[in-house]
């Protein structure tokens, strides 16, 4: 037989019912995020250029960028799509 003890810590206290009910209803709530699906274009290297700088002046990304103009565009078509 081994001489191994082991020690048990504090029985942790039950969690108040009515809390946690509360804050699940919360985090069910919350909108998950659209999944992303990728988009390869073939441009310009003249285009590429110019819109690389452009970004980098504004201390953008390209891919945000893109996507802006493609929401600003295209966005108002999926919602009366949806209607």
């Amino acid at each position: 037989m081994s001489n191994k003890k082991i020690i048990f810590g504090v029985k942790p206290d039950r969690p108040d019912i009515d809390s946690w009910v509360e804050t699940r209803a919360i985090e069910e709530t919350k909108k998950v995020p659209e999944k992303m699906k990728r988009l390869t274009i073939d441009i310009p290297e003249s285009l590429h250029k110019a819109v690389k700088s452009a970004c980098a002046l504004r201390g953008t990304k390209i891919a945000d960028e893109v996507r802006g103009l493609l929401n600003h565009e295209f966005r108002s078509d999926l919602v009366r799509q949806r209607e």
